[in-house]
Order: C-alpha cells, then sequence, then structure tokens
C-alpha cells in the first residue's frame, strides 16, 4: 500500500494544525520501538546480581543517575526499557549491547549511541531520536521514535 505525506487539509481534517506539526511536511519515515517492563523485573535483577548487572548495562553516567534517586530501580527500569525501545525502532534487535545505547538528560530524555549500534543507525538511514519515558508504581514503560536522516 502506498503512503504519502498528509496535506494541510488532511491534516486540519484529522483535528490538527500545522503549527501543531511542524514538520509534518518533512517527515518521510519514521520507525518507532515501544517498550514495557515491570519493576519489579530488574528489582529482582538488582538483588541478584548488583553491580554485575549495572555494569553490564548501564554506562557510568547512568548508573550515577539511577543510584542518586530515592527509588533507583524505577529509574533503571525506565532506563532499561528507553533501551529496549531504541533498540526496537533501530530494529537492531539483540545486535547492540546495553552500554551502546545510553540515555542521557533531564527533564527531555534523549539518546546517545555508540559502538556497533551507531554504526547500525548509520546503516539503516536513522537520524533524531525521540524518546518518551514514564512509570507507575509497578510498570516503567518508553516509546522511541527514529526519525529518517
Amino acid at each position: 500500500m502506498a503512503t504519502s505525506k498528509p496535506d494541510q487539509d488532511e491534516l486540519r481534517r484529522a483535528g490538527a494544525t500545522i503549527d501543531a506539526c511542524p514538520n509534518a511536511h518533512q517527515a518521510s519515515r519514521v520507525k518507532v520501538g515501544v517498550d514495557l517492563i515491570e519493576i519489579e523485573r530488574i528489582r529482582r535483577a538488582l538483588a541478584r546480581h548488583g553491580d554485575d548487572f549495572k555494569t553490564r548495562c548501564f554506562t557510568e553516567a547512568e548508573r550515577a543517575y539511577c543510584d542518586s534517586k530515592p527509588n533507583p530501580p524505577q529509574h533503571y527500569a525506565g532506563r532499561f526499557a528507553a533501551k529496549e525501545a531504541v533498540g526496537k525502532a533501530l530494529g537492531s534487535g539483540v545486535y547492540f549491547t546495553w552500554k551502546e545505547i545510553e540515555i542521557r538528560g533531564r527533564p527531555k530524555p534523549g539518546v546517545h549511541l555508540s559502538g556497533r549500534t551507531a554504526a547500525w543507525a548509520e546503516k539503516v538511514g536513522a537520524g533524531t531520536i525521540e524518546l518518551s519515558m514514564t512509570h507507575s508504581r509497578e510498570l516503567a514503560a518508553a516509546v522511541a521514535v527514529v526519525l529518517e536522516a
């Protein structure tokens, strides 16, 4: 099925405005990845494997951020979900290693890629990666949107 970029009339019928979608005319392709994880699963991994789990999956900056929070497992779970979502959006599956996708920043999260994951992103024409993360008492979720370069 062929798809085309929405025109102004289509956006208005959908309830959007051009101002609300400033890049709608420019975006040619996006890829989306979503992940949801139980915070308890990460809490158990931290209890069982401790620093080994942390150093295998998270960069030094990510560990410092999460460990500085009152409820570290909640923040580790959010970053874990974000890494999964980015990997899915890039279509790299288990090709990446955990630390090659670093979740940065507050208040708006950002993504820094390195190693094989950065090379893969370049190969598939990935541009900007937008990321949204959230959590409740029990769950952490992330959505990654990869725009075409």
